[in-house]
């Protein structure tokens, strides 16, 4: 059911209900829709691939989109749901003595969706593409250099050395095509005919609306336990909503947090809420207004994040001062922007700013992407009111988000969930704020030098204590605006079982039926 249809529905039922009938809750709810799972898993999901070349592109940088790739794809190695790293399509991977090489092991028995087996040239060509790609990934894996093959063994140097270049390998631009496919059909081929070594396999997708995958019989990690996944494309909470409420998906996620709290107890429905390794953050683009150092601090401690994560993410978040989360390498719960409208009032006032005379400026935001992303923006839109920010609010789709991000067209400050799987602050504080990463929207250059010493840091110590002190700097020159750890909601029916992924990934290869 396309989206319109979907709004249509809800209007009609909440009619029947008006006029006396039987109401929203009946018309949406029966236990036994909702407990019958048969062959077919079906995932009201918040994304959709707008491309599929994992690599390239907006889509190899959108972490969003890897639950869908990686039922499609492999990467290299796997990452477990606590982020430790498990063989993969590479059944052995490691650094040499002295850390300048790699080598991966390719995996016997391990095929492409079309029954040819994966070999150590495939991976070899893998490699050696994606040292190549264009950005927005150029910058990280052009240190893959000198690819060569010794048996089942695939090895290659990093140089300019790359901290974590093994964990880089289980995430974004980093999954497996087949060469004989892709060099056959050419670029627009294989949009319109992917294909990967992954669980699941393409049998039909209408972009936009959804996409049924087929169970890869012969997958190397054996078989999932559903022949068919089918991804519904719901980028409105209200639609997941309805979807799982009234049992046409078996599991969803990214719902507002009251939503939530309701649904996880229904009867034939269960769920939880889980910290994730993304942050909600403010990108804050050093043009106009926001170049002066008092309106990025004064947006900083105007802010009550406490206050936001209590009442507006119900509890269901943890207020963050810095890019790195508590789980991160290199967190420090020593640098804190602590709420100070007076501060922030009078930073202003330095400037010629008050509440009389307000600094104006545009925020972008999703709306209904991440539960109450668009409400928690607008709780910082009236904050910065009092205080003396005019901020005028401008919504996107997270596609979008990524285009202009790309492009260095953000506005001067947007609303984003910045995920980190690899835990490394490279991923996080490096990739965010280095200023000719593709990645930032902080384009000053005053932190680029410690960074870049830091990439290629080899003794951890030294990379550690040099990302806290350079941790600490963005904090007090407020060049990006943290705002606190997110919990992802996820709600399925009973009959199925789920394992959370700290990542935040919702893996169709990972759900199975409860009790088995």
């Amino acid at each position: 059911m396309h989206s319109a249809k979907r709004r249509e529905f809800l209007r009609a039922a909440t009619a029947a209900a008006a006029l006396g009938g039987p109401g929203l809750q009946a018309l949406l709810w029966s236990k036994e829709a909702a407990a019958q799972v048969g062959d077919t898993l079906t995932i009201a999901y918040n994304v959709a691939p707008p491309s599929w070349d994992p690599n390239t592109g907006p889509s190899s940088v959108s972490p969003g989109l890897t639950s869908i790739y990686r039922s499609i794809f492999d990467p290299y190695i796997v990452q477990r749901e606590d982020l430790s790293l498990a063989p993969g399509v590479c059944d052995q991977f490691a650094w040499n003595g002295d850390k300048s090489a790699i080598t991966l092991r390719t995996r016997k028995g391990a095929a492409w969706h079309d029954g040819r087996p994966i070999t150590p040239a495939d991976i070899a060509w893998n490699l050696n593409r994606l040292s190549t790609l264009p950005a927005p990934l150029q910058s990280i894996f052009a240190s893959i250099k000198n690819v060569r093959v010794a048996g089942d063994n695939v090895t290659f140097d990093v140089t300019p050395w790359r901290a974590n270049m093994l964990e880089r390998l289980t995430f974004l631009g980093c999954y497996l095509i087949p060469p004989h496919h892709y060099e056959k059909v050419g670029k627009e081929g294989f949009e319109k005919a992917p294909m990967g070594s992954g669980p699941y396999m393409i049998e039909q997708f209408e972009r936009g609306s959804f996409l049924r995958l087929k169970a890869n019989k012969n997958y190397w990690g054996g078989a999932p336990a559903f022949d068919t996944v089918i991804f519904k494309f719901a980028t409105d909470a209200a639609t997941r909503i309805a979807e799982i409420e009234r049992g046409s998906s078996d599991l969803t996620v990214d719902m507002p947090w009251e939503e939530f709290d309701r649904l996880k107890v229904r009867p034939g429905l269960t769920g939880v809420a889980h910290p994730t390794t993304d942050i909600a953050m403010i990108f804050l683009h050093n043009i106009g207004v926001m170049a002066d150092p008092n309106v990025r601090k004064a947006a900083v401690h105007a802010i009550d994040k406490k206050l936001i994560c209590e009442r507006i993410q119900r509890g269901y978040a943890k207020p963050i001062d810095t890019l790195l989360a508590p789980e991160y390498k290199g967190y420090d719960a020593s640098i804190t922007t602590p709420y100070n409208p007076k501060l922030a009032a009078e930073l202003l006032a330095k400037s010629g700013w008050s509440r009389d005379k307000p600094v104006e400026f545009t925020i972008q935001t999703t709306r209904g992407y991440k539960p109450k992303d668009y409400e928690t923006v607008q709780a910082i839109v009236e904050m910065w009111r009092r205080v003396g920010i005019k901020a005028n609010i401008e919504v996107y789709e997270i596609a979008k988000h990524f285009e202009l991000r790309t492009q260095h067209k953000l506005a001067p400050a947007a609303f984003y969930n910045w995920g980190n799987s690899t835990a490394d602050p490279e991923s996080s504080l490096g990739s965010a704020m280095f200023s000719k990463s593709p990645h930032t929207s902080w384009k000053g250059g005053e932190v680029d030098a410690a960074l870049s010493a830091l990439f290629v840091e080899k003794d951890e110590a030294k990379r550690m204590a040099g990302y806290k002190a350079v941790n600490r700097t963005i904090a007090e020159n407020a060049y990006v605006l943290p705002l606190f750890q997110f919990y992802q909601p996820v709600v399925w029916k009973s009959a199925l079982s789920f394992k959370p992924h700290l990542a935040g990934f919702i893996l169709p290869q990972a759900v199975g039926r409860a009790g088995k």
